[in-house]
């Protein structure tokens, strides 16, 4: 059986992308799936977020896609959590510049996750937040798209551009591309704005909304500088049971697009 492959993208940064990452990873192992954690962006942030330090990391995703290692050698263990995480750091940024000559340069990590795919029952990408060479590397190596956003004003204009791009990608290269669902994060309902955007969301996207808004919370925003997902540092945490409520919504979204 071959995983659910999820890349959790937003062309806008500071919309709780990592935090989604780590946290529905740490949440679908504590619903007894195997998972693994692709660090997509050169910042390293679910690298640190799992507890491994990119500064000691030689051989991830980087050398991966560059075909130096097998990508069996480069999966590391999360230190919390229970997934196990392929690394990133800066040398990631590199990797842009290296693939341009490379033949079949957007399938380098569909081409890699394939032999490990039967591993696990989901993986899921960490995509930076511009779109790159690796952010398209993540989405025609994904099924599907998680797309995490703040409920403002400019968070339409950018679910509007993403869209765009995945039509274009499921037109070119990856015809199964499919958005899984959007979830709300640093979610506040005593504001108004959110309000108004929510039920913009509601309105043009009644099918993808999941239920579950991710709340602004103090311990979601803790955890990372320990190393660790929320479910480990603080498991009673509102934030903790959210991304336990919003990975029942993503088992059972999966189960029936598999069906």
């Amino acid at each position: 059986m071959s995983a659910h492959i999820i890349a959790v993208a937003n062309q806008k940064g500071g919309v709780g992308k990592t935090t989604t990452v780590v946290n529905l990873a740490a949440s679908l192992v504590e619903r007894q799936c195997k998972v693994l954690i692709v660090d997509l962006d050169p910042q390293g942030n679910a690298t640190t977020g799992s507890g491994i330090n990119k500064g000691n990391v030689s051989n991830g995703i980087y050398a991966v896609l560059l075909g130096n290692v097998d990508i069996q050698s480069a999966i590391t263990p999360a230190q919390h959590g229970g997934f196990d995480v392929l690394p990133a750091n800066r040398a990631l940024a590199g990797a842009e510049v290296e693939l341009v000559q490379e033949l079949a340069r957007e399938m380098r990590l569909k081409n890699a996750l394939s032999q490990i795919a039967d591993q696990y029952d989901y993986i899921i990408i960490d995509c930076p937040p511009t779109l790159t060479l690796l952010t398209i590397n993540g989405l025609v190596a994904a099924q599907y798209i998680i797309v995490p956003m703040v409920c403002e004003y400019y968070a339409l204009e950018g679910i509007s551009d993403l869209i765009a791009t995945v039509r274009k990608i499921r037109q070119a290269i990856n015809p199964e591309l499919d958005i899984l669902g959007i979830v709300r994060t640093l979610y506040d309902p005593r504001s108004l704005l959110a309000k108004q955007v929510d039920d913009q969301l509601s309105a043009h996207f009644p099918d993808k909304l999941f239920a579950t808004p991710i709340p602004r919370n103090i311990r979601l925003a803790e955890a990372p500088s320990h190393g660790m997902p929320a479910l480990q540092y603080d498991p009673k945490a509102t934030g903790t049971k959210a991304y336990l409520a919003l990975a029942d919504e993503v088992l059972l979204r999966a189960a029936q697009k598999q069906a």
